[in-house]
């Protein structure tokens, strides 16, 4: 038996207004690749040219420094850990953090480094002490990259100054970007630092993002390089939200800072999540059961489950709960009896399944006879 959710359809479709679906085109006209991202759920909202291969630029750092919360947190390593500067890492050419050759520098005081002052200088050292030497640390930054699902990667040094198979894509960098997020929260708040000094030299952070009030931006990197343009991997929050932009091939550090503001503004402005069911609310009251204690049950989900939706599409979602009634009792809670479909226009459909939101112990003995006799004589329990 087929039940449709009427009353999903009206909360989804209550009080919304029309997006024009080629408004993220005309935003990132400028840019070679674009992708944004719903950080919660990993839906893409828009995307160019995603799986291109380009010149990840600067925007590399954000894997050196992934391999380095990742030795924090399983305490490998601390914050205090020492950081030999080495002659090479020096001499790396570039945006720097100025170190001293020969001295010990903390992790960090490192971290800050890469991260704030995009140091290419700072990056080798990471990337000396915790591999050995960069080129161990470029390899086990492409496995990382590999195992978490940003599989179009290849990184040949830490610090994305170019070299030829030095590559990724804009939906690669979103992965590593919403990875960090989402698994170091402790450490990741260092990507909305503004300015950092070390060895009396102040330099700002070089995301545009951070000084625009409304976006409420923390992150991430940005890159340039001659061969992959102006990049930025981008990330805002906002009503409980998380958008990440990655823009890459840009012609100028304005059409960054712009194209960049202008998808999160449109993302947050034309797309919303939806989170059902809401607390005590069930999918579907009332199915009937047979030879249950109970004469009927309530359907829900395993967990809630959030959905990101269109505004100016919402009243073509259709949500339709599909099993077979009446369900033979027992019914244990969580039982798997059926399945929600939630169609959404460009998607594919969409199945969760719908289990049993409370225990229904089946009858007694003399009960089931008595059902079986009513539904001989009378066609029903």
């Amino acid at each position: 038996m087929l039940k449709i959710l009427l009353a999903f359809l009206f909360i989804f479709s209550n009080g919304v207004h029309a997006a024009s679906p080629t408004l993220g085109d005309a935003y990132a006209e400028k840019a070679k690749e674009a992708i944004l991202i719903d950080c919660d759920t990993g839906t893409v909202l828009y995307e160019k040219n995603a799986d291109a291969l380009t010149y990840p630029s600067s925007m590399t750092k954000i894997m050196s420094v992934y391999l380095a919360f990742e030795r924090l947190k399983d305490g490998r390593m601390n914050l205090q850990s020492p950081i030999l500067i080495s002659p090479k890492a020096w001499k790396t050419g570039g945006s720097r953090m100025f170190l001293n050759p020969n001295t010990h520098v903390s992790l960090e005081e490192i971290l800050k480094g890469v991260i704030i002052q995009s140091g290419n200088d700072a990056s080798v050292a990471l990337a000396e002490g915790l591999g050995g030497t960069e080129e161990n640390f470029a390899r086990e930054m492409t496995e990382k990259a590999h195992s978490i699902g940003a599989k179009n990667t290849s990184f040949k040094n830490a610090h994305g100054l170019t070299e030829d198979d030095h590559v990724s894509t804009v939906r690669d960098l979103a992965i590593i970007g919403r990875s960090i997020i989402k698994e170091f929260p402790e450490y990741y708040p260092y990507f909305g630092e503004t300015k950092y000094t070390h060895n009396g030299i102040t330099q700002p952070n070089r995301n545009p993002l951070l000084s625009i009030g409304h976006l409420k931006a923390d992150g991430l990197k940005t890159g340039m390089t001659d061969e992959g343009g102006y990049g930025l991997v981008g990330s805002a929050e906002k009503d409980g939200r998380r958008l990440i932009v990655v823009v890459n091939g840009l012609k100028s550090e304005k059409d960054r800072a712009t194209v960049s503001e202008q998808l999160l503004s449109w993302g947050f402005r034309e797309f919303e999540n939806k989170t059902f069911p809401k607390s005590g609310m069930p999918v579907v009251q009332g199915v009937k059961t047979w030879l249950g204690e109970e004469p009927t049950v309530d359907l829900t989900v395993q967990e809630p489950v959030t959905i990101v939706l269109d505004k100016g599409k919402m009243k073509q979602i259709k949500m339709e709960a599909i099993y077979q009634e009446p369900l033979e009792a027992p019914l244990a809670q969580g039982q798997v009896v059926g399945t929600l479909q939630i169609t959404m226009p460009d998607q594919s459909i969409r199945e969760i399944p719908l289990v049993i939101a409370k225990a229904v112990p089946s009858v007694g003995p003399f009960k089931r006879i008595l059902s079986a006799f009513n539904y001989i004589i009378w066609g029903h329990s």
